[in-house]
C-alpha cells in the first residue's frame, strides 16, 4: 500500500550544513532526523550548495532525493571568480574544454538531455550569460 505523500519541498541546503528551519517545519518532517541524514549523505559536497527534494509523507515520514549542485555554481568555481558578469558581452572569466566537459558529465543526470555533447550545449549557453568565455 502506497504512503499517502502530505507535502513535497524543494530546496537549496548548504552540503554537510543542514540547520532546522521554518521551510522544514511546514513539510512536517522530524527535522532532527532529516538533518542527521542529509547531513551524512552531503559529507563529500561541504561548502556547495545542494538542491534536495523531500516527499514528508502522512505517517511523519519522509523520503529525500539530492541532486546534482547548480550549473552557476560549478562555473564559478571553475573559473575561479566571485560572481558572473550582469552584462553577457563583458567576459569575466574562462574555463576549458575540459572543465565544461567535466561539468557536464556531473550534471548529464539532472539535464534534460541524453548525451554530453548535448548536455554542454547547455551549459555553454550558461557560459554565455554569465560573462564565462570557454578557451578550446
Amino acid at each position: 500500500m502506497k504512503k499517502k505523500i502530505v507535502k513535497v519541498v524543494k530546496m537549496e541546503l548548504e552540503g554537510a550544513n543542514a540547520h532546522p528551519g521554518p521551510k522544514l517545519a511546514s513539510a512536517g518532517v522530524n527535522m532532527a532526523k532529516f538533518c542527521t541524514d542529509f547531513n551524512a549523505k552531503t559529507g563529500d559536497r561541504r561548502g556547495e550548495i545542494v538542491p534536495v527534494i523531500i516527499t514528508a509523507y502522512e505517517d511523519k515520514s519522509f523520503d529525500f532525493v539530492i541532486k546534482t549542485s547548480p550549473v552557476a555554481g560549478l562555473l564559478l568555481k571553475a573559473a575561479g571568480i566571485q560572481k558572473g558578469s550582469g552584462n553577457p558581452k563583458n567576459i569575466v572569466g574562462k574555463i576549458t574544454d575540459a572543465q565544461l566537459t567535466e561539468i557536464a558529465n556531473y550534471k548529464l543526470p539532472d539535464l534534460n538531455c541524453e548525451d554530453v555533447e548535448a548536455a554542454k550545449k547547455v551549459i555553454e549557453g550558461t557560459c554565455r550569460q554569465m560573462g564565462i568565455a570557454i578557451v578550446k
